[in-house]
């Protein structure tokens, strides 16, 4: 069995996946806001930056259907800590690297950003409050977890690699690419089996929605467990994986990339002025602490 490194290389920061991800998926913000157009971000076929590479290379080389496996074991049970919403945005505040010379963005800005943008073009609450709580699973890193196994494109472990997976080529380091049963169309799977069904590369997304699951309502959850499904929501794929209900949220999913990607603006968000407001939009949903 190929054990996996904790991180044996790592990006200087998780705007660095964030910016590569602009260059690779540019689209057009929705209309009427200040957001960056497509033409303000490098193409993507650019070459990326040798970190962002290398860290694909460990993504796809350990994101085995056994890790995904032992990852959804380890963190079914969540007792690492009892926060609110708004204490998890300050802890994964420590997540800004200062070694980083390009960016001083601390995580809760990008937060406050994504859900100003839903909260100025009028979305629903719960849509607003997607936006705030979306990346907060990223406070994996600060227990342990190398960012490979945090971030980056989400892809389901048990069938086959879509090619059009962000360098589909790495795949062929995982023993998963050995495996014949893991290596065709549906693999494990049935057709239209349902997404709920299929194990999904493991990363901030879907511990997030294990964590958020018991307060938000289905749409919000939706976004949350599938935001870094890139395959599936910007390039088409894996649709025959499916089923009707998966088909109609991927709405809600396509909707709020807009504001994950493009949210970023010159003025930057002030967390103590706008704190009131969310706090209250929080206690709609949450308790005062959850389990993480």
């Amino acid at each position: 069995m190929q054990t996996s490194p904790k991180e044996n290389s790592h990006l200087s920061s998780f705007e660095e996946w964030e910016d590569f991800l602009k260059q690779r998926y540019p689209d057009s913000p929705s209309a009427g806001d200040s957001r960056k157009k497509p033409e303000g971000f490098r193409d993507y076929r650019a070459e990326p930056r040798a970190s962002v590479k290398e860290f694909y290379r460990l993504n796809h080389t350990y994101q085995t259907r056994e890790f995904v496996l032992g990852k959804q074991k380890e963190f079914a049970s969540r007792g690492r800590a009892r926060m609110g919403i708004w204490e998890a945005m300050e802890y994964l505040n420590t997540l800004v690297d200062d070694s980083d010379p390009d960016t001083d963005l601390p995580q809760i800005e990008h937060l406050l950003q994504t859900a100003e943008a839903c909260r100025r073009d009028g979305r629903p609450r719960w849509f607003i409050l997607t936006g705030l709580v979306h990346d907060l699973g990223k406070i994996l890193c600060l227990w342990g977890e190398p960012q490979w196994a945090v971030v980056g494109d989400t892809f389901p472990v048990g069938c086959a690699y879509s090619p059009k997976i962000v360098f589909s080529e790495l795949f062929t380091a995982n023993p998963d690419s050995a495996v014949t049963q893991y290596q065709t169309r549906l693999g494990i799977y049935t057709e239209g089996c349902g997404l709920d069904k299929v194990d999904m590369s493991w990363g901030h997304d879907e511990y997030m929605y294990r964590v958020v699951r018991d307060y938000l309502p289905e749409e919000a959850r939706y976004v949350i467990r599938y935001h870094s499904f890139y395959p599936a929501h910007k390039e088409g794929e894996y649709e025959y994986l499916m089923n009707e209900r998966d088909k109609q949220m991927f709405r809600w999913v396509r909707e709020f990339q807009h504001y994950d990607l493009y949210s970023k603006v010159p003025e930057r968000p002030d967390p103590q002025e706008l704190r009131p407001y969310y706090e209250a939009l929080i206690s709609e949903y949450f308790p005062p602490q959850i389990s993480w």
